[in-house]
């Protein structure tokens, strides 16, 4: 949980996400949540772990996210693993639903957070990753890293 200079403050993030897929675009969407989902969001209480949104009749829906009943919830407490709506302009959304259609591209929520009181999704249009990338990822990561460590070794002799 962090806190961004224009008044965001990140909830919970999707790390697998940026290591599994390509990412081409992101996109900003309000979710539709209950009174005790809000208030769970709130207390961080958000896992985006094997999450995806799909277009279905003209909205967006996010499935798989977990957001953990509120512990001072009655019995009107929310289902923590049921599909949400999220918002966005119905063009965008039809632009969406184009590209995954035609494509092959996915959906991926990269993190939840609020922003002006209003809890926000971090949408990522993405394509799925082959191993091989994977691997040259990582060694790009661990190659700068050694350059890093490198440098700062000599700048300390």
């Amino acid at each position: 949980m962090s806190k961004d200079k224009a008044g965001t403050k990140t909830i919970a993030q999707n790390r697998k996400a940026r290591h599994d897929y390509h990412i081409e675009q992101v996109y900003e969407a309000g979710i539709e949540l209950t009174g005790t989902e809000i208030k769970s969001v709130r207390a961080s209480r958000v896992q985006l772990k094997d999450s995806f949104a799909r277009v279905q009749n003209g909205e967006l829906l996010l499935y798989n996210v977990h957001i953990s009943p509120y512990e001072q919830g009655n019995r009107f407490n929310h289902e923590p693993e049921r599909t949400r709506k999220l918002l966005m302009r119905r063009l965008e959304i039809l632009k969406l639903n184009g590209l995954i259609r035609e494509r092959g591209y996915s959906l991926v929520p990269l993190s939840i957070y609020l922003k002006g009181g209003w809890a926000k999704v971090e949408l990522a249009l993405v394509k799925g990753k082959k191993n091989y990338d994977k691997r040259e990822d990582l060694k790009k990561k661990e190659s700068t890293r050694d350059i890093e460590r490198a440098l700062r070794e000599r700048q300390k002799g």
